[in-house]
């Protein structure tokens, strides 16, 4: 029996992010999924978490998901049996960036949050082409279910982070850090870097997606989680190769 996979959505995502993954795998896999908004530290969100997953489980999140992917894999390592990070950063936030997030909060706290999804996630982030518009109403979708509140405190969450870099080079299960070839949000040069971190990381980019590839290339990323749950446990680091 497999473990169960847990997948944590992104930034004003919820789990219509992952809706065709789910699809596609909860017919041979237990899926489940985390809201990641309750704290307003990667550490409250994470502690919120522990006592209702399961007791050893495969671990996907997005975005916001993979930092708190990191925190879970930094707190309990001997529970999360497979990782996959997705558009995500393993790097605490410069005091520049983090003050870069204030005008989206003004903007949230003042009831315009199609606006301030256009700041946080803007349509340039995504792949060009047909889908791009169909995408972006998606993430307005998401971020008016997930709530104004919610948002800023996952905002708040993103601005307080740690950095993640010790915690990954001591990750030793299977993992799968991908990323959007387009994302200008995250981009492909720093996914690179944290794969490299990672002694059993393969990193896989997804070409014709940016920072919200689970929703732009839902098949791709399908395919790359599915091979991901399909590895052995047991692999060979690049260090002993």
């Amino acid at each position: 029996m497999r473990d169960p996979l847990v997948l944590l959505p992104g930034l004003m995502c919820d789990s219509h992010l992952f809706h065709e993954q789910i699809r596609a795998l909860s017919a041979e896999h237990a899926v489940m999924v985390a809201p990641v908004s309750v704290g307003e530290r990667l550490e409250e969100i994470a502690s919120s978490m522990l006592d209702q997953l399961p007791a050893r489980f495969a671990l996907a999140g997005h975005s916001i998901g993979g930092m708190v992917a990191m925190e879970l894999l930094r707190r309990a390592p001997d529970r999360v049996t497979r990782l996959a990070l997705i558009d995500t950063s393993p790097l605490a936030e410069t005091p520049q960036a983090a003050a870069d997030y204030e005008p989206a909060i003004i903007k949230l706290k003042s009831g315009r949050l199609e606006e301030a999804v256009q700041t946080l996630v803007p349509a340039e982030a995504l792949a060009p082409g047909h889908r791009r518009q169909a995408v972006v109403a998606e993430q307005v979708a998401m971020a008016l279910r997930v709530g104004e509140g919610a948002i800023i405190r996952q905002i708040r969450a993103m601005q307080r982070r740690r950095d993640y870099q010790s915690v990954l080079r001591r990750c030793r299960v299977p993992t799968l850090v991908l990323c959007g070839a387009e994302d200008m949000l995250v981009p492909m040069k720093r996914h690179g870097f944290m794969a490299e971190l990672i002694p059993y990381a393969r990193l896989e980019v997804i070409e014709g997606a940016g920072h919200l590839a689970p929703l732009e290339q839902p098949e791709a990323t399908t395919a790359a989680l599915r091979a991901w749950i399909e590895q052995p446990y047991v692999l060979q680091s690049r260090a002993d190769a």
